[in-house]
């Protein structure tokens, strides 16, 4: 058999996440601050990005101001964030290395420094992958669900639907989630808590037989039913304590390590209101909106007085970035403002009557809604407030899952359990049973021990508790 060289064509898929993309995704979860810091520092170092509006009496910028940035940028090491590459025959078409050529490590660097914050859980796993590998559709699987994870490192959503978005194959995307599963902290990556738990115990060398038969049973756990796990483990009441102890010390969110610290003060980045005509006046609050513009007729005046070809590539690399980040910024906006119109809808009640009327949604729910995919409603929902005639609260608020048969969320059900509890005549203090009945009298079927649940969770004593407290103040 005689080996002759020949051509041969190949069709292939390839992912690539964008550098422009992944600071789309990053720009969208920003906190209202994190984004100011954030444009702050951009208006500083792009000579041709400017706040407010571009008024004819404003000071104009020289040829030589621009130059000094360029020396300035250059001083620093520093390089614009790559746009999208210009349409043919748009100004600064010439294409840059320093625009195009900066990877994806570098951006996430440049956002860790310019917002001056620990690393993110996202920023902390994507330079895990980097590390891991060097196979760029792995990287850009596994990239995608780094992103995809939530706050508590969970995933999940379905990997065959993943693999239909990516138009890659399911086992692609299970390679990604099992290499992304070896990263720290250890147990991310996991799509449900047994999972999670395994991997912790797989990297403690603890995973034994009877460990992951305690893993499949984790309901009987939180039944306390110890006998029916002794027998299905084939262990001893001894051994079980053990294991049980052994589960305790393990991590069930492991993700929430990297969560940032909650901000004490709550500033609206949508302001919803009820109209006169019945409807809702759902608005962003121009306060945390950051009101930069693209100055493009000084980008005119610079460019026909510069005649050094470096000069001009700094034009093009300023024009690009200021073009992406205008854009990036509008989106976001409006992105946000989708979201909190849909949440406005779904949740018109709670507008009107308060926390008793919140309805179960889910961000699913939202995401079906108008068209986008559930990550990026999340992303949005991510270091938001709403700001209502009741107050402002996270955007995260207004989603919960429906409790018991009825379509009544979680919330709204704890809210009521307090209001019935305030409400006690001090003969007849309210048994869990009692407030079980009359939430169902209220169409709100719950049972004793969800009642139990959430009288604890608003810290409210049992009702024994209460009637002692009585008799002593009597």
């Amino acid at each position: 058999m005689s080996a002759m060289p020949r051509l041969e064509l190949r069709q292939g898929q390839s992912l690539t996440m964008t550098p422009q993309l992944v600071q789309s995704i990053k720009l969208l979860q920003l906190s209202h601050a994190e984004l100011a810091a954030y444009v702050a520092a951009e208006l500083e170092r792009n000579p041709l990005l400017q706040e407010g509006e571009i008024r004819a009496d404003a000071p104009v910028s020289s040829l030589a101001d621009f130059l000094r940035a360029k020396e300035k940028a250059q001083a620093a090491g520093a390089r614009m964030i790559p746009g999208p590459p210009p349409s043919r025959g748009e100004p600064g078409a010439a294409s840059t290395g320093h625009a195009t050529g900066a990877g994806h490590g570098e951006i996430g660097r440049e956002m860790e420094d310019t917002l001056a914050r620990a690393a993110s859980l996202t920023e902390h796993l994507e330079a895990q992958l980097d590390l891991a590998t060097a196979d760029p559709r792995l990287r850009a699987v596994g990239r995608h669900l780094i992103h995809s994870l939530d706050e508590a490192g969970y995933l999940t959503e379905d990997l065959a639907a993943i693999a239909q978005r990516l138009k890659v194959g399911r086992e692609d995307v299970e390679t990604a989630l099992s290499l992304i599963q070896t990263f720290e902290p250890s147990g991310v990556g996991a799509r449900h808590l047994a999972e999670c738990l395994a991997i912790q115990l797989k990297d403690r060398d603890r995973l034994d037989p009877a460990m992951q038969v305690l893993l499949d049973h984790l309901h009987l756990v939180a039944r306390q039913d110890f006998a029916a796990l002794q027998k299905l483990c084939g262990v001893d009441r001894e051994d079980l304590a053990g294991m049980l102890a052994e589960l305790r010390r393990l991590e069930p969110k492991p993700g929430l390590a990297f969560t940032p610290a909650a901000i004490d003060v709550l500033v609206p980045d949508v302001l919803i209101r009820p109209l006169p005509d019945g409807g809702l006046s759902v608005e962003l609050n121009p306060e945390t909106l950051p009101r930069i513009l693209l100055n493009r007729s000084y980008y005119a005046e610079v460019a026909k007085a510069l005649r050094k070809a470096e000069d001009k590539s700094f034009l093009s690399e300023c024009f690009q970035a200021a073009s992406w980040l205008t854009r990036s910024l509008d989106q976001r906006a409006g992105t946000i403002l989708k979201v909190a119109t849909e949440i406005a809808r779904q949740q018109e009640n709670f507008f009107r009557e308060g926390v008793a009327a919140l309805r179960p949604l889910t961000l699913k729910s939202v995401a079906e809604a108008i068209g986008m995919h559930e990550s990026t409603v999340s992303r949005v929902t991510a270091n938001k407030a709403i700001g209502t005639e009741r107050g402002t609260y996270p955007m995260k608020f207004f989603f919960g899952a429906a409790t018991g048969e009825g379509a009544h969320s979680a919330k709204a059900v704890r809210h009521r359990i307090k209001q019935l509890i305030e409400a006690e005549n001090p003969d007849g203090v309210l048994s869990d049973e009692a407030i079980a009945q009359k939430l169902k009298s209220e169409g709100i079927q719950v049972a004793r021990r969800t009642v139990a649940k959430y009288r604890e969770a608003l810290r409210i004593p049992s009702s024994a508790d209460r009637k002692r407290k009585r008799k002593v103040r009597a």
